[in-house]
């Protein structure tokens, strides 16, 4: 079924417009330089476009780029003509649009949208951070941060029925490794640099100038294991005496051993921790 995006001027225009929308409507709003929101079932919810293109590629090159992704990362048509024509060019980045989500089965990890210090109001403040990023782009499983701390070890953050049969993927489902537990196998979690990891708002950390250290935080030994005097106190601190366990992520390993000062801002990641399957990504 064909589903349309309908233009408003302003926030307010579509705040009427709330109860007279059905669920899963697309709507443009044209004012702050565009934006586009989605009707969930307790209102609108934002998603996050891509930067501005002034001039964007002809419909032809648009076309021959689109029919080069992948199956399963393909946009609908309705996103890429409607936006063009409504809004005169401003494209969104088709990797951050939720049905571009789920392209293989596997376990997702994601960066946070933003670089962060040692303190991050501790293991339930950072999870917290990952819960609310993963609903804003409508995505309903649930993510904790990718680190150990005095609650638990990183390598028993996802549950035990998934560890070892369901690969870990990015945000396009690109495997980063075979299974979870293949990443605490003892070699660093050694993985293949060129595979992007991407935030939750669609930037890949690996290359994205927000991120200018390629570091992850994650407060464990090459076996997952918490190590106690290198988390920043529990993520609860950024004194620049404290040191906190990270990888450099250029090296191939997610769990490279380099001991940094807490008032770094670093990578910080999250993991879906259960994986279930194709209707969890966004509400129905």
């Amino acid at each position: 079924m064909k589903q349309r995006v309908t233009i408003y001027k302003t926030s307010h225009a579509l705040s009427r417009e709330t109860q007279r929308a059905a669920e899963g409507t697309f709507a443009y709003v044209s004012e702050k330089g565009g934006e586009l929101y989605i009707r969930a079932r307790d209102g609108w919810r934002k998603i996050q476009l891509g930067e501005l293109i002034h001039s964007g590629p002809s419909p032809s090159a648009a076309s021959q780029t689109i029919s080069r992704l992948p199956e399963g990362t393909r946009p609908h048509r309705i996103h890429s003509q409607e936006l063009q024509e409504g809004s005169r060019g401003y494209q969104p980045s088709y990797n951050v649009l939720p049905q571009t989500f789920n392209a293989v089965p596997g376990l997702h990890l994601v960066a946070l949208n933003t670089p962060l210090k040692g303190d991050m109001r501790g293991i339930r403040g950072a999870d917290f951070q990952c819960y609310q990023q993963a609903r804003s782009m409508g995505l309903t499983a649930t993510y904790r941060a990718f680190l150990s701390s005095h609650l638990q070890d990183l390598a028993t953050i996802v549950r035990k029925v998934d560890r070892n049969d369901m690969p870990v993927v990015n945000l396009r489902g690109e495997v980063l490794f075979s299974s979870w537990m293949s990443i605490f196998s003892g070699n660093g979690g050694t993985f293949e640099p060129s595979t992007p990891i991407y935030s939750f708002n669609g930037r890949n950390v690996m290359t994205d100038s927000a991120w200018p250290e390629k570091l992850v935080w994650h407060g464990s030994n090459t076996g997952g294991i918490r190590v106690t005097t290198n988390y920043c106190e529990a993520w609860r601190t950024a004194d620049v005496a404290v040191t906190g366990q990270a990888a450099l992520l250029q090296t191939g390993r997610l769990l490279g051993q380099h001991t940094r000062s807490c008032s770094n801002h670093y990578i910080v990641l999250c993991i879906e921790n259960t994986y279930v399957g194709n209707t969890h990504q966004r509400r129905t």
